[in-house]
């Protein structure tokens, strides 16, 4: 497996938990490079399951909401399931806002999203 610089990965049975490095997830580079691993994760790795842990973000761009988008097309397209959990208050109405809560799986911790794949 590839080393992941803002991306720390484990697993969990079938499912590859994906936790971030970064605490504030705003800069254009740090993003495209984010963008890059995860769509790693199910373009070359071939993943099928998996679960992003927000627990340590604290902030989260538009851009990087943009990512989540296009990797959830990509998870789809290979007939795999993403879900989300850990997500703070304030970011979470992010998602509210923007209606991204209606097309990802979020979950209030990890033991319900890896209970729910």
């Amino acid at each position: 497996m590839a080393a992941f610089r803002r991306l720390a990965i484990s697993e969990v049975g079938d499912v590859t938990v994906v936790r971030f490095v970064d605490r504030k997830i705003l800069d254009e580079l740090n993003i495209q490079e984010l963008g890059q691993e995860l769509f790693q994760l199910v373009e070359q790795d071939h993943r099928a399951k998996l679960l992003l842990n927000f627990f340590n973000v604290e902030f989260l761009s538009s851009a990087a909401l943009g990512k989540l988008i296009t990797l959830d097309k990509k998870v789809k397209a290979h007939n795999g399931k993403l879900k989300l959990s850990n997500i703070r208050p304030e970011i979470y109405e992010v998602f509210a806002i923007t209606r991204l809560n209606k097309l990802f799986d979020i979950k209030d911790d990890e033991a319900d999203a890896l209970a729910a794949f």
